[in-house]
């Protein structure tokens, strides 16, 4: 598999937090797969051992989403 990866840049003379594009998926994916705790920590000699814990991960973490019942309610919505 070949990958293209392109360095997202902050705009000149900005300061302060930029919201940059597609950036917060991978944080966010970062995030959902260290609630895993074995990925929190490099206990694997070999980096195949490595990898299978992260597509574990995933695809315990997107199981648990497809076995959901009803949708999700977002817990950061303010209630009236």
């Amino acid at each position: 598999m070949w990958l293209t990866l392109r360095p997202v840049l902050r705009p000149k003379g900005s300061k302060g937090f930029v919201v940059l594009p597609r950036r917060w998926k991978v944080e966010r994916s970062i995030g959902w797969i260290m609630n895993a705790r074995r990925n929190c920590r490099d206990y694997e000699r070999l980096p195949q051992n490595s990898e299978a814990h992260l597509n574990w991960a995933f695809i315990t973490l997107m199981t648990r989403r497809l076995a959901r019942k009803g949708p999700r309610t977002d817990r950061w919505e303010r209630k009236p």
